[in-house]
């Protein structure tokens, strides 16, 4: 702050320090405007990226991709939020506060106290302060993963009044004989590399850090050695789960190297699912998963050999060989999806007026609501709440559609649309005769995919 002394008696001078003054106080203004406003087009590319990433086009974005740019913006915006603060820190920003999700610390994690305490506890008066209270705040720290050696000592021992032979306790079994990861090291290369998408050759970078020399081909190793001692568990899960009457089956892509080509080929990981939980059943949620070079329905039928019960799929057509003359059992039921359904007459609707498709997604949401009102009940109580409130709805919703099929031009979006329900009709009004039967396959599905 100036002193009066320090200001010139010359008006002319008074007048250019003042002009000078305000010229650094509108550069400044100028310098936050421009950030404000580089924070603001930062904070619209982050929405855009996020309704391209999760919004209706969902299923052709590449998740792995937009997350990426996503990280970028948002490290770009974080670093100009930092540079505001350290220039202003008292500075009231005129644009909406930034929302931020900065997490929270879960009860289970070890707390270590530090206590500060102030430099006295002699009051300026002389007399001893005593405490009134504390402030408590919470940081998360991270201790980096640390390799170490677990030493094994077997001693031997001889008896010195006999020579009856050594006694030595017998070596521990090891996942990997003779090697050299312990059980827990095995489990977290295989976590990171399926877990994480940490491939071998980045964990193997990461153990050199510390001095750890391995070849990928090593980690490779151990990978493989780990699926053949794990495939008795998967086998046993697939087996527990073809033993219930009641499943849920899904297909998703995955993109597979192809080795020589110098590019990747399309291959699919087919989940067979469990959860009974919406019924109150007794058996506990499981998934299994099995990859197949292809989609086709020879791949669900060698899965689901030896199964027999209700099956919630969605409407690809490859599930049509379970229910064949010669498939793999006369005992299987189709229960199709009813979002699928919902999800072709939404489409339409965002692409302008449609009164007919509006009236069908509203007439869908209906059982919908009715269903979350049964959520939990046992299957007499769903079944006799859906043979009241449901069985009327798809009885009228038949009628509609009928109706409407005849009035709507076969190729056109909407008529492929009513199509579509037409065809898996008897699968999806089959909810209505069983109690167990979801209204939908999504227990089977990416959250991202419902």
């Amino acid at each position: 702050m100036l002193d009066a002394a320090d200001l010139p008696d010359d008006v002319a001078a008074l007048k250019a320090m003042l002009l000078a003054a305000q010229a650094r106080e509108v550069g400044k203004d100028a310098q936050i405007a421009r950030k404000d406003e580089r924070i603001e087009r930062l904070e619209r590319l982050v929405a855009a990226f996020k309704q391209a990433a999760f919004g209706r086009k969902s299923e052709k974005a590449d998740p792995d991709q937009f997350d990426l740019v996503l990280e970028d913006l948002e490290t770009a915006m974080a670093a100009i939020h930092a540079e505001d603060e350290a220039e202003a820190p008292g500075r009231n920003r005129i644009n909406k506060p930034r929302a931020t999700n900065r997490g929270s610390l879960p009860k289970h994690l070890p707390r270590v106290e530090e206590v500060i305490e102030p430099e006295s506890l002699v009051c300026a008066c002389g007399g001893c302060l005593h405490r009134i209270g504390e402030d408590v705040s919470e940081r998360l720290d991270v201790v980096p993963a640390q390799f170490r050696v677990i030493v094994t000592r077997r001693p031997r021992y001889a008896c010195r009044a006999c020579t009856d032979g050594v006694v030595q306790a017998p070596a521990p079994a090891r996942l990997i004989q003779a090697g050299l990861p312990t059980e827990a090291t095995v489990a977290h290369v295989l976590v990171s590399k399926y877990a994480d998408h940490l491939p071998l050759y980045r964990q193997a970078q990461i153990m050199s850090r510390q001095g750890i020399d391995l070849d990928r081909s090593t980690l490779a190793d151990w990978v493989g050695r780990a699926a053949f001692e794990l495939r008795p568990v998967f086998d046993a899960l697939i087996a527990n789960l073809k033993r219930s009457t009641k499943l849920f089956m899904d297909e998703t892509r995955a993109p597979v190297l192809d080795p020589g080509s110098r590019k990747t080929k399309t291959g699919y990981f087919w989940a067979l699912a469990r959860d009974d939980h919406p019924w109150g059943g007794g058996a506990p949620p499981g998934v299994a998963f099995t990859y197949a070079p292809g989609r086709g329905g020879v791949h669900a039928e060698r899965i689901l050999q030896g199964f027999s019960g209700i099956l919630q799929v969605d409407g690809y057509a490859g599930y049509n060989r379970l229910i064949a003359p010669d498939g793999v059992g006369p005992d299987i039921r189709l229960a199709y999806c009813w979002a699928h359904a919902r999800r072709k007459l939404v489409e339409i609707t965002r692409n302008g007026i449609a009164p007919i498709a509006e009236d069908g997604v509203k007439r869908i949401g209906e059982l919908y609501r009715i269903e979350a009102e049964l959520r939990g009940l046992d299957p007499l109580a769903r079944l006799a709440g859906r043979q009241e409130s449901s069985a009327p709805l798809i009885a009228d919703m038949q009628t509609w559609l009928v109706h409407h099929r005849a009035r709507v031009a076969t190729k056109s979006p909407l008529g492929e649309a009513l199509a579509y329900i037409a065809k898996y009709w008897d699968g999806l009004k089959l909810f209505l005769t069983d109690g167990r039967i979801e209204i939908d396959n999504n227990a089977s599905r990416e959250p991202s995919d419902r």
